[in-house]
């Protein structure tokens, strides 16, 4: 049996989160089909009207029980898988996210930052690293602020009922939990410098990439740019020089009209005269 160590990942969770990706999904096919088919095969089988009518009867009957107990067992896995792995989460978070462990946290990615990093890692993965170890760090951060947090509202409903206690002396005990209260509030300031800087940093990955894109994409309708103006002077030129071609072809052969016009003005001479 696999031994699971505290905050890593083993290949017993990754067959446990394959299963469970696709078990929900058939025991809701195992539970809603089987029996409407056999009561179907029955009917297409039955001899008599009335035998027939009765298995059509009871496959409709099979098809809803399956349709509500299947969607029952379905929900039921889903919570499971989402319980599991929020458990399993946590225990990757409690020595701190490292960046080969960010998918397991897809979901405590926003739209934003998922969509950033899957374009990154179609054009750019040396980037698509950097932006992943980064969410890495952010992850941290902000898991490390809950949990201060957290503690921090722990700590002072602790003092509150501390201060409630009446006839015993709780000074020596006040002044510890507000020791800790100061240590959790500056551990979550800490926690908010490092996500701000984790913030910042991933903005200025996603600007560089898109920088490096904006200039890709330039040079490629500079160059084809470039291609276009070169062809445009030959494309005139040809255009130019078929134009002088039919020029010079209507000069050389005169058309019928022109005959006509000459012979009319030879008529009014002649009764001019």
């Amino acid at each position: 049996m696999l031994e699971k160590t505290p905050g890593k990942l083993n290949a017993g969770d990754e067959r446990i989160a394959q299963l469970l990706s696709w078990t929900p999904w058939l025991s809701f096919v195992l539970v809603t089909l089987p029996l409407p088919i056999v009561f179907l095969v029955l009917f297409l089988a039955a001899g008599t009207t009335d035998s027939a009518a009765i298995y059509l009867l009871l496959s409709f009957v099979s098809m809803g029980l399956g349709l509500v107990v299947g969607l029952v067992i379905l929900i039921l896995f889903l919570l499971y898988r989402r319980r599991w792995h929020g458990r399993l989460r946590d225990r990757l978070a409690a020595d701190g996210i490292i960046a080969a462990e960010v998918p397991w946290f897809a979901s405590e990615l926003s739209s934003e930052e998922r969509k950033t990093w899957a374009e990154l890692k179609a054009t750019n993965p040396l980037l698509a690293d950097a932006y992943c170890e980064t969410l890495a760090a952010r992850l941290t951060a902000t898991r490390i602020i809950a949990r201060a947090r957290g503690e921090t509202l722990r700590i002072e409903r602790q003092i509150n009922r501390t201060r409630n206690i009446r006839g015993v002396d709780t000074n020596s005990l006040l002044n510890d939990l507000m020791a800790d209260r100061r240590s959790s509030e500056g551990l979550r300031k800490e926690a908010t410098v490092h996500l701000s800087e984790a913030k910042a940093r991933l903005q200025t990955i996603e600007a560089a990439a898109n920088r490096t894109l904006s200039h890709t994409e330039t040079d490629s309708m500079l160059r084809r740019l470039a291609a276009s103006q070169e062809q445009f002077p030959l494309a005139l030129e040809i255009a130019s020089l078929e134009q002088e071609a039919l020029l010079e072809l209507g000069q050389s052969q005169p058309g019928p009209k022109s005959g006509k016009l000459t012979q009319s003005e030879d008529a009014l001479d002649s009764l001019e005269r």
